[in-house]
């Protein structure tokens, strides 16, 4: 069970997204934008694993899968992970772009969920991100058919032994079976805790260029 929250959100925070006090749901405001301050609030107060994220995927007949992954930044208006392109998530992807996904952060009271679809990241995005990863966590790359059965943990370890004298004396490139995805949102929820579960939710949606915005009940 989840401990409680040892924050309870103060009601400025509603008006920190952009509403006038006696405004009911905020109005002009970007959510992907109140997304990325409320996650560097995270970042800044050290919350356990505050750059993971659940990811949800469906496959063509509808069967729905998900984990968590790695946020690795906000890119041109779209959310960016790094995966194995032949794992079971991009392996759906490929299938049915749709996908949804949630951050939450307990020690802060917020929950951001968000709908949308994914696609690969241009290949120089995976290629500059991949070219700060350190030596082992590259050939780490190269050594896992990720979500691919594996007889013991001998097999793993031994696959990467081989990948370093592969690669011995050599730069690590990047994997073609490897890269960064994209997340564009069409639904953003803010979610902030309140008291005796009376929480604030808001739901955005794309609209245009702008969003639509609507109070949910707790």
């Amino acid at each position: 069970m989840l401990a409680p929250p040892t924050h309870m959100t103060d009601p400025s925070d509603v008006r920190r997204l952009g509403s006038d006090p006696s405004d009911d749901a905020p109005g002009a405001v970007d959510p992907v934008a109140v997304f990325l301050g409320w996650y560097e609030e995270a970042e800044r107060s050290a919350a356990p694993f505050f750059d993971a994220f659940a990811l949800a995927t469906a496959d063509e007949k509808g069967r729905v899968a998900v984990r968590y992954v790695l946020f690795k930044g906000l890119s041109e208006g779209t959310l960016r992970f790094v995966t194995n392109f032949e794992s079971r998530k991009a392996r759906d992807l490929e299938k049915n772009p749709h996908a949804a996904i949630a951050f939450f952060w307990p020690s802060l009271g917020r929950q951001v969920r968000m709908e949308g679809t994914v696609a690969r990241a241009p290949d120089g995005d995976s290629d500059r991100y991949f070219e700060t990863r350190d030596r082992e966590t590259k050939l780490g790359a190269w050594a896992s058919a990720q979500s691919r059965p594996l007889a013991n943990r001998a097999e793993l370890e031994g696959e990467l032994e081989r990948q370093k004298q592969r690669f011995a004396g050599a730069d690590v490139p990047r994997p073609p079976h490897w890269g960064m995805l994209a997340f564009t949102p069409t639904v953003v929820e803010l979610w902030m805790t309140g008291p005796h579960r009376l929480h604030d939710r808001f739901r955005y949606e794309r609209a245009g260029q702008g969003w639509t915005v609507e109070r949910l009940a707790p």
